[in-house]
């Protein structure tokens, strides 16, 4: 239950950043002002903003306010209790406003995955050690209240897998792909006209962006410290038009998915296109949707899906954290104390899987042979096989194959051994085929 001063004594929100969440934040405060009173027990006031630019129109009315161009100013406003981040970026005006707000004992939410996938371990001794909050529901899955779901509902589980679709404009590109059969350069120009790509393009495309994500849920999940640098990242750039049909008739789709497990080799932490059956939840996703898929040794799989961006989604995640800070809710930052993260030690390898292989060959007397023969000098067993004549090039073709589980080592060698040899038309593309 709130404490009296907290029925008493308003909290004072700050907030910087008044792009799409910063400005759905305040619609938030101000339209449910007497909802939020009622389940915290405090009013929650907005004292202070900030943004580049004063006089731009946001469409909310910002003069009740006061304003400050710089946000470390506002992070040391006297009347700011709780200091809202909602700018972006890892390192800049962002991470200097969280630290000087931390520095000044006020709690702090924000929705910057990118600052906590690299400094996260830091902020959070900061913040503990000035016994305050660093709350952060929105910088993962937007509108999905995954960090919740792992720091409270579920923490009475050893978490023994975590997999997931964490970036909506991948998954919008290849759910559109096999729609309307463009391919990826087709789609990546419709989601840049329509908005939905980052400023850098390869932090969405390239996994980047989904990685930051995994690496803060890795953390949790674990009790180990953030540790984005160990993160397997590949992006979509590879997949064609040809991977998307030729897996569907095989029962498949292709995802961007992260995966995260512990495992006696170490933390695996990987954000790959992945194939999962289309039956499967994850197959069944489509647009720019996210989905988190938990596992643990208690409750099995839980599955949490909704809007990973936008407006209301992700402004609605950041007043969950602002409404437990109002009622005095207080825990540690990733889960357990910060002191007690254990620093993880990445995996030596991966769990084997079955892989897709697409892979161009010269349609050439031998080639196959040469090409099953790399395969099974690395111990690789072939499960389904198929070959297509390229249809603008009589002189080569494809050969797709579904590989019996193996290590991603052994594949690695398998490949170069066919590099090696004359047969390749082009690069092989090699797909983990996931378990769901």
């Amino acid at each position: 239950m709130p404490n009296t001063q907290n029925q008493i004594s308003p909290l004072r929100v700050g907030i910087a950043g008044l792009g799409t969440v910063g400005i759905g934040v305040i619609k938030i405060i101000t339209q449910h002002a007497e909802m939020l009173a009622s389940r915290t027990g405090r009013t929650i006031e907005i004292s202070a903003v900030s943004a580049r630019s004063k006089g731009k129109d946001r469409g909310v009315d910002l003069s009740a306010y006061a304003f400050e161009e710089d946000p470390v100013a506002l992070a040391k406003r006297d009347d700011v209790d709780l200091f809202i981040e909602v700018i972006g970026g890892d390192e800049g005006p962002a991470k200097d406003a969280v630290v000087v707000a931390l520095q000044a004992g006020k709690d702090v939410v924000t929705a910057n995955k990118a600052m906590l996938a690299i400094h996260g371990h830091e902020l959070a001794q900061l913040a503990e050690s000035k016994k305050v909050s660093l709350r952060y529901e929105a910088a993962v899955a937007g509108g999905i209240p995954v960090i919740k779901s792992l720091t409270e509902g579920l923490a009475g589980n050893k978490i023994t897998r975590i997999m997931g679709v964490m970036n909506g404009t991948c998954n919008y590109i290849l759910t559109r792909m096999e729609e309307t059969r463009q391919g990826y350069n087709a789609l990546f120009n419709e989601c840049a006209e329509l908005g939905y790509l980052e400023a850098d393009p390869n932090l969405d495309v390239g996994g980047i962006d989904a990685g930051h994500k995994l690496a803060i849920l890795s953390s949790i999940a674990y009790g180990t410290q953030v540790d984005f640098s160990n993160i397997h990242l590949e992006g979509i750039q590879e997949i064609t038009l040809q991977d998307i049909e030729h897996v569907a008739e095989m029962g498949y789709k292709i995802k961007l998915l992260g995966v995260t497990q512990l495992t006696e080799n170490g933390l695996e932490q990987r954000m790959t296109p992945c194939l999962v059956p289309a039956s499967s939840p994850l197959g069944q996703l489509s647009g720019g949707t996210n989905m988190v898929v938990i596992e643990g040794d208690s409750v099995e799989q839980v599955v949490l899906r909704g809007p990973g961006a936008g407006e209301g989604p992700t402004a609605s995640a950041v007043m969950g954290d602002v409404i437990d800070i109002a009622r005095g809710i207080h825990l540690p930052v990733f889960g357990i104390p910060a002191e007690q993260l254990s620093k993880a030690q990445p995996a030596s390898c991966t769990a084997p899987a079955p892989y897709y292989l697409r892979i161009p060959l010269h349609n050439k007397a031998g080639a196959l042979a040469q090409m099953a023969t790399a395969l099974g000098d690395c111990d690789i067993s072939i499960a389904h096989l198929h070959q297509y004549e390229d249809e603008f090039d009589a002189a080569k073709a494809s050969v797709l194959i579904v590989t019996e589980a193996c290590s991603k080592q052994a594949l690695q060698t398998a490949l170069g051994k066919m590099e090696g040899t004359s047969v390749l038309a082009g690069t092989p593309i090699a797909i983990r085929i996931e378990a769901v």
